[in-house]
């Protein structure tokens, strides 16, 4: 791996740190902006790497809210590994337009899944709405965002 690849990975996962300390208000403590940046590195980095991005930015962004799902959180980065190299792949072949809807669904309501059998109903249909919301808010975020960052024509690696 280029050292060019490597640094732009660590810059975005330390925004991703960041946009991890800017709480989403609805119930569970890691939820926040931490998967923005990733969405902004899908336009920069492969795809592997911007999923990285994301699941390093969730594990960083649940260690700042105090892990409030302990062990379950390696599952939510994998989760969010997933749904992030999905974007990335979608990006690459030039979905732009379904890629959007893609993340919010796989992020807000896919994701939440697992919970449903693993910790309660109750819990999976509580906390989805605001992983929705989330979910809405960070592609939101990050949608405003791209058109004003200058784009490289070629991915970095």
């Amino acid at each position: 791996m280029k050292t060019k690849t490597l640094a732009l990975t660590a810059i975005f996962i330390s925004l991703s740190a960041i946009g991890g300390l800017l709480k989403i208000p609805v119930g569970i403590a890691s939820i926040a902006l931490d998967s923005m940046p990733a969405l902004i590195a899908a336009s920069f980095l492969p795809a592997p790497l911007a999923a990285v991005v994301a699941a390093s930015g969730h594990l960083l962004s649940a260690m700042l809210g105090g892990f409030p799902l302990g062990p379950f959180h390696f599952l939510i980065a994998f989760e969010m590994f997933a749904v992030v190299w999905l974007f990335a792949k979608m990006s690459e072949y030039g979905w732009n337009k379904l890629r959007w809807p893609a993340f919010v669904i796989g992020n807000g309501i896919i994701a939440a899944i697992p919970f449903y059998f693993l910790l309660s109903p109750a819990f999976f249909y509580t906390s989805v709405p605001g992983l929705f919301l989330a979910a809405a808010i960070n592609a939101g975020v990050a949608a405003v965002v791209m058109p004003f960052i200058f784009r490289v024509p070629e991915k970095v690696v």
